[in-house]
């Protein structure tokens, strides 16, 4: 059996405060880290900047790695652990931007980027889509990313699996009210691909948005192994930690058949644009 620590971070950025919102994040992974050995760190999507910026994310766009990279790059390397957060990102053509995630290793250095691919409503003004769906290899296992709404699509999170993943990291900006969602789909994306899911989702209020937070880990079943619930005070900053058993994967799906029992041939419609 092999264990590793994971945390999901419940983060409340401020509206295009770049530099206040790194300060936190960077401060959350230290607190995360003195006080238990944590092998992974998830924050939410566009951690760093807030969502409603609209024609300022060409201001707090960067290319990757960049300023933002670095700061977390560094706390990421002095306690040697893994983070991925969300963040925008840009192509060398200055106009062209991500909802993107980066994942961090232990040391420091960069181990792969992912960009949303389905974006929804007025994302489509600021952001280009994704195309693709990497997997990374990790001394930790195989991990795919997801970005707020690819969590409503099935596909997304199978196409990860069926290429290795085994831990699904999910980084949310999820609002009101869409709880019922965001729970039924966390919930789902465990349990038909056996894997892990480490669901980030942020709190705190935009101009049009409110945003519930209900971070979580599931285990390759679809069991909560740690959450943060909303109380009568409503959403707050925070973290959940939980230690995986990294082997349940494997015992998970050979009991289940999840994915050996798949029948591509009769799936031709799901590759259908309409």
């Amino acid at each position: 059996m092999a264990e590793i620590t994971v945390a999901v971070v419940q983060t409340q950025p401020q509206l295009g405060n770049l530099e206040a919102n790194l300060y936190q994040m960077a401060d959350t992974v230290e607190q995360i880290c003195r006080a238990d050995k944590v092998h992974l760190i998830v924050f939410p999507e566009l951690a760093t900047t807030g969502v409603e910026n609209g024609i300022h994310f060409h201001r707090l766009a960067e290319r990757v790695p960049g300023h933002q990279f670095n700061v977390l790059a560094a706390k990421a390397a002095d306690f040697s652990t893994h983070i991925v957060f969300g963040l925008p990102s840009k192509e060398r053509v200055e106009s062209i931007f991500y909802n993107a995630a980066v994942l961090i290793g232990p040391d420091g250095e960069l181990i792969g980027e992912y960009r949303k691919v389905h974006l929804k409503g007025e994302e489509k003004l600021s952001f280009r889509p994704g195309y693709r769906f990497p997997v990374f290899e990790t001394g930790i296992g195989v991990l795919g990313l997801l970005i707020g709404w690819d969590l409503a699509f099935p596909e997304a999170a199978r196409s990860l699996v069926l290429n290795g993943a085994e831990i699904l990291c999910v980084l949310a900006a999820y609002e009101e009210p869409l709880q019922d969602e965001w729970r039924a789909f966390c919930v789902a994306r465990a349990a038909e691909n056996g894997a892990f899911v480490l669901a980030a989702n942020r709190v705190g209020e935009e101009p049009s948005r409110r945003y519930f937070g209900e971070s979580a880990i599931l285990a390759p079943d679809g069991r909560y192994l740690s959450r943060i619930v909303t109380d009568g005070g409503g959403a707050t900053v925070g973290y959940a930690l939980a230690t995986l058993d990294t082997d349940a994967v494997r015992r998970y799906r050979q009991e289940q058949q999840i994915i050996m029992a798949r029948q591509p041939a009769a799936y031709g419609a799901i590759v259908r644009k309409y």
